[in-house]
């Protein structure tokens, strides 16, 4: 599925309201870290690898929705990697990385059935647009409408104003409808009680911060009642929602 962030990009995220997943495996660290930093700016969860036994065990472990795969690796090369991976998670979308000028590399790369290459040096734009795009074509991130936000099975749409968690329909005051669309908007982040006066009641309340605990009192009679709970205090910190444990 898809939300907005605080900075104003789309994210993609798993049906689940989790992150996305990202393998990276290169021997370079250099390169590991400047894409692990890039994708982890998109919301995502990165792990890394530094060759190719490494990045079948990570995969066996982390199971990532994408891997970015180097061609040529210290101990297998990417192609082996390729199929035992393939073996693990028969439909993860691979991206190649290459050596410059090596067009053979990637299209040998996509005859043995990755999905995308780009040869080195490459921008880190075009890794980000090319994983974006084949996330959404495996399906491993629904793509629901911009409006919409999904956190497990809690569903809000931004302009009809419904609210449904299992498919059933939950009625909520316009105060209760806009906390819940922040908290919705930051799945997973423990927002301060001070983040939420200012971004829901768009003032400070001063002495008054007891209202944000009021409200989400207000909102877990109404969404976790008698369900696996989404709505957690942070104790010292603040709130947080995501998606029920089961």
């Amino acid at each position: 599925m898809t939300t907005t962030s605080p900075q104003g990009r789309t994210e993609l995220l798993r049906p689940d309201g989790s992150p996305v997943r990202v393998l990276v495996v290169d021997d370079e660290p250099s390169i590991t870290e400047l894409l692990s930093m890039a994708l982890r700016y998109e919301g995502w969860q990165i792990r890394s690898a530094g060759d190719g036994q490494g990045a079948i065990q990570s995969a066996r472990e982390f199971r990532p929705d994408t891997v970015v795969l180097d061609m040529m690796l210290p101990d297998i090369d990417g192609l082996t990697v390729l199929r035992r991976l393939r073996h693990e998670l028969p439909d993860v979308p691979v991206l190649f990385l290459t050596a410059k000028d090596a067009v053979e590399e990637g299209i040998a790369g996509l005859t043995a059935g990755g999905d995308d290459y780009v040869t080195k040096p490459f921008s880190l734009e075009e890794v980000v647009v090319r994983l974006r795009g084949l996330i959404r074509r495996s399906g491993a991130a629904d793509r629901c409408s911009e409006s919409v936000l999904v956190v497990g099975d809690l569903t809000l749409d931004e302009d009809s104003h419904e609210v449904s968690r299992a498919g059933e329909d939950i009625h909520l005051t316009a105060t209760e409808f806009e906390l819940l669309r922040f908290l919705m908007r930051n799945p997973r982040r423990v927002l301060s009680k001070a983040q939420i006066l200012d971004h829901v009641w768009s003032y400070d309340f001063g002495g008054q911060a007891n209202v944000v605990e009021l409200y989400i009192s207000y909102l877990r009679r109404k969404i976790d009642a008698g369900r696996e709970p989404m709505i957690h205090t942070r104790r010292g910190v603040g709130y947080q929602i995501k998606p029920a444990t089961s």
